[in-house]
């Protein structure tokens, strides 16, 4: 368990991100021997077990491990959220042997785990999750450690010491707003105003969904409150229901495309990419807003399940991610990776996409675990009042 753990975190994201085009690069890893499907040199048992590389021989016996797998389940991972249509594009051009299946794209950390324990270790069982740290830390018991190989370029505070979590991205709580119909919000107040009634929606549940949950935590430090007080969040949005401003839909690009959701308060990187970054499926007329003033990130964690069903291939997408090829893949959609600094000092990360992004903030506001507890007791309290 790691409540008492700070989560410290940076994130920035400026409304005219110009992001760079970054192509998925592969993993410096040899290649295995073993056909998809086949038969791996260690027993599934100990694959789910395993805490590093070394338990399967190395990355080679890790790749042979999971080729013979042949399949690696990963859920709620939309194409456009932090670049993981390329990401997961790059796994299966590295190791075509394995067959990436995403499921429920557009649900929440709650889906995660409720997934998890409905399917438990069957052959559609989710074999990783890339969670919220407030549902994590109900649910730690669903996981197991392990440790990828570049472990030591992850910051000590942003990682379980035995491996059973790790920070992998962040993004920054902002405003975006299709500037064909609404006027650009300057302040958190504006979005009470009359010229956004029917017009403001956020990503999901609050009791549910990390990132609906802070954007109820970014109204918390806007407008009086704080990490250890996110009661003016939920007045604020009470005020916002009152007003007739906010809708309960499920933004999604095809929402913001058709008008239904002109206003979404989520993190920088899904804002970005749902703009003229997203090419010829983005909406030209969708721009990005940071408030002035405290900001909010919240790290994303990874962790795999402890009864993965491809336990090997759960590992060896660990390490995928934690390569500086996909880091930097996270730092061209917008989402600063876990291992940013290290990367820096390397000389590994990508320095015209960061100065495209720009270097991360230091007035930013990270829930800890424990504050994230407490925020998460209040809204399954208030939530439903403030805004049924």
């Amino acid at each position: 368990m790691h409540s008492s753990l700070t989560r410290r975190g940076v994130a920035r994201a400026a409304s005219a991100l110009a992001l760079a085009g970054l192509a998925a690069a592969s993993l410096a890893a040899c290649s295995g021997s073993a056909a998809a499907g086949g038969t791996s040199s260690i027993p599934k048992a100990s694959a789910q077990v395993a805490t590093s590389a070394a338990a399967f021989g190395g990355m080679k016996g890790l790749v042979a491990a999971a080729e013979a797998e042949g399949h690696l389940n990963v859920i709620t991972l939309p194409p456009s959220w932090a670049n993981y249509g390329k990401i997961i594009a790059g796994f299966e051009k590295k190791y075509p042997g394995i067959t990436i299946t995403s499921q429920t794209p557009n649900g929440s950390s709650a889906d995660e785990v409720a997934a998890i324990k409905s399917q438990g270790s069957g052959s559609n069982a989710p074999d990783v999750v890339d969670i919220g740290t407030a549902v994590l830390d109900a649910n730690t018991d669903l996981f197991t450690p392990y440790k990828v190989a570049s472990w030591n370029d992850i910051p000590t505070a942003d990682k379980d010491p035995n491996g059973l979590w790790y920070y992998d991205y962040t993004g920054l709580m902002s405003i975006g707003y299709d500037s064909s119909k609404v006027a650009a919000p300057t302040k958190l107040d504006d979005l009470l105003g009359s010229g956004y009634k029917g017009k403001v929606a956020i990503k999901g549940d609050p009791t549910q969904a990390n990132e609906a949950a802070s954007a109820v935590y970014l109204a918390a430090v806007q407008d009086g409150g704080s990490a250890d007080d996110i009661q003016p969040g939920i007045d604020f949005f009470g005020k916002l229901k009152k007003a007739g401003n906010f809708i309960s839909v499920l933004p999604t690009q095809a929402t913001v495309n058709s008008g239904q959701t002109p206003v979404v308060i989520q993190w920088s990187f899904n804002n970005v990419a749902w703009g003229a970054a997203g090419g010829s499926s983005g909406n030209p007329n969708w721009k990005t807003v940071i408030l002035p003033g405290t900001a909010i990130g919240s790290y994303y964690n990874q962790s795999i399940s402890k009864t993965a069903p491809h336990p090997a291939a759960a590992r060896l997408w660990e390490e995928y991610l934690y390569s500086p090829e996909v880091q930097n893949l996270y730092l061209a959609a917008g989402a600063y990776p876990a291992e940013l600094a290290a990367m820096q000092k390397a000389g590994t990360v990508d320095t015209a996409t960061l100065k495209s992004v720009g270097e991360p903030p230091s007035n930013l506001v990270q829930l800890t675990a424990d504050q994230a507890g407490k925020a998460a007791d209040l809204l399954k309290s208030g939530w439903s009042k403030a805004v049924g």
